[in-house]
């Protein structure tokens, strides 16, 4: 079985995370984090609450954890997404600071050179962000910032989500069955 680490950051998007969560759940062990910025945007953008949001994920850490065991090299997984990932949590990524349990773990993730992908939720962007995008992007993460695909003919924003979140497992080495371009 795959074993993947999700983390939720601040920023808006929770959406993506959940939707994430529900689909690698069939698939993979899940650690997760769950920033304390996601927690307040959390509930402003969910119609549940983070309590049942946690029971997708096999394993949950505080934040603040950082003696968690996916805080260590040693802890073997098949990838880590933050969906949605703050600037604040991309900044620190792309700059080796890794003082919570969030950017350590994305941090081992590059240095064991697994997957990482961070689902940049900011608009409009500032030439750092960009930099930062790029010092992330070649340390070998993968910046995917959740853009929906027209060409599915969404009708509702679940079909621009699921769409977003499938792509995202696939990234991670998820076979899954979404609509591609034909």
């Amino acid at each position: 079985m795959m074993r993947f680490i999700v983390a939720m950051t601040g920023a808006s998007g929770q959406i993506f995370g959940v939707r994430l969560l529900e689909i690698l759940r069939d698939h993979a062990e899940i650690h997760l984090v769950i920033s304390s910025a996601a927690r307040i945007t959390a509930e402003h953008e969910l119609d549940v609450p983070l309590s049942q949001v946690e029971k997708l994920a096999d394993f949950v850490y505080s934040e603040d954890d950082i003696a968690a065991r996916i805080a260590s090299g040693s802890f073997r997984h098949d990838g880590m997404a933050i969906v949605p990932c703050s600037i604040k949590t991309l900044s620190s990524i792309a700059y080796g600071m890794a003082d919570n349990l969030i950017t350590r773990a994305a941090d081992v993730t590059l240095k064991e050179r697994r997957k990482l992908v961070l689902a940049v939720r900011e608009t409009p962007l500032h030439i750092n962000h960009l930099r930062a995008m790029v010092r992330v992007t070649e340390a070998g993460g993968v910046v995917m910032p959740p853009v929906p695909a027209f060409y599915i003919r969404p009708e509702k924003i679940e079909d621009i989500v699921d769409h977003f979140a499938s792509r995202v497992a696939e990234v991670l080495g998820v076979q899954v069955d979404y609509r591609r371009w034909e």
